[in-house]
């Protein structure tokens, strides 16, 4: 499978470990992507010629790709996930409730736009704090309006049962915002099945372009428009403005057309290995990586994806220097999510190992030795 992926061929001895940060990107979305530059070039629902409709129904392949990815509805793509959660949380109407339910784990693309929120007084923030494993127990009461959370943890790798969450945001009139950015390339995502009234997910972690990513909701009609601008009304005169009713009324602007098609190529990609192919692997990773750093400070108990948050002598970054003198890529330090990251006692960050489809036996082997060599120092 590395074969696809043309940075193994510029670096044939790197093992990346550094795919919940950004995935690698295989040929096949690299020439998906060129291809509209290539092939198309041009605007979608604004130019009536053959290179616009021409243009006009990739995109609509794409959308109906990238949706049916997930199982959900009415697709709206965005710059990333981080955009995408920030749609939800200043569109969303909290005049009847005010009350907002989230964890200290989360990102902080979740936890800033909701601070935001709390500090101007426009909603009642309640943040559910964590144990030492970095696990939540769950409080969702009649007042919630909106819950946000991640279906996997970007510093421990724990997967959330969702679907339970939903349920309890759902008897409680509330509505529920996944932040699926870590959870979409490693495992299967279902949003009719786990009832989910909003997803964000992003391009890039899962093998997509940098710069794309994708909000899928339940009703249109729950969330006001946070962004304007062209493509999302259908008539501007100074005394009343008429608004798109469909997807498009969130996508203000220009599209990153090109990097839609590389989504969509990457679905396709995902989608021909198999999802549950997927997980098996990174179960598999997932236990070597244990392995790997058995003797290791590690944060979290439960791995549910090949990802390790770990620390040695509390220096991270001197340690991720030491793997990337190995070709080892890592990351350090607190993985947007700073006080989730202190609350399990990693006051300095840590360093981050996170294994992908292209990731083998030999790359942990490798990773093992030097985490090994390192030790020594520590």
């Amino acid at each position: 499978m590395k074969s696809d992926f043309p940075v193994f061929a510029k670096y044939p001895n790197l093992v990346y470990l550094d795919s919940a940060c950004t995935s690698l990107k295989p040929q096949q979305v690299i020439d998906a992507e060129c291809s509209y530059y290539r092939e198309y070039g041009a605007c979608t629902g604004r130019s009536s010629h053959v290179l616009g409709r021409k243009t006009n129904e990739m995109l609509g392949m794409c959308r109906e790709k990238i949706v049916k990815f997930v199982n959900g509805k009415n697709l709206v793509f965005t710059k990333n996930a981080t955009e995408a959660i920030n749609i939800v949380i200043n569109g969303f109407d909290f005049s009847k409730r005010k009350k907002v339910v989230t964890t200290i784990m989360e990102h902080h693309a979740v936890l800033l736009p909701l601070m935001r929120l709390r500090d101007k007084r426009v909603i009642d923030l309640e943040i559910l704090p964590c144990n030492e494993y970095g696990e939540v127990e769950w409080k969702i009461d009649r007042k919630t309006a909106l819950v946000v959370t991640n279906n996997i943890n970007n510093t421990t790798g724990y997967a959330q049962n969702v679907k339970e969450i939903a349920k309890m945001a759902h008897d409680n009139g509330a509505r529920i915002c996944v932040d699926a950015a870590q959870g979409t390339p490693h495992k299967k995502v279902d949003v009719k099945k786990e009832d989910l009234d909003f997803l964000c997910f992003s391009g890039h972690k899962m093998l997509g372009p940098t710069g794309i990513g994708a909000l899928t909701m339940k009703n249109l009609e729950e969330l006001d428009q946070f962004i304007l601008g062209g493509g999302t009304v259908k008539t501007v005169r100074l005394d009343k403005v008429e608004p798109l009713g469909d997807h498009t009324k969130f996508e203000a602007g220009v599209q990153d057309y090109g990097g839609i098609f590389g989504f969509a190529a990457a679905c396709d990609y995902l989608n021909k290995i198999g999802m549950e192919k997927i997980e098996e692997h990174e179960k598999k990773m997932a236990g070597l990586l244990g392995k790997a750093l058995e003797g290791v400070r590690t944060y979290g108990r439960r791995h549910d994806t090949a990802l390790y948050s770990f620390n040695l002598g509390n220096r991270p970054h001197d340690v991720a220097l030491m793997l990337d003198k190995d070709m080892i890529a890592v990351r350090s330090g607190f993985f947007c999510a700073q006080p989730g990251m202190e609350a399990m006692g990693a006051k300095n960050g840590a360093v981050r190992a996170s294994c992908y489809i292209y990731n083998d036996e030999e790359d942990i082997k490798k990773f093992s030795e030097s985490i090994e060599r390192i030790k020594v120092l520590y």
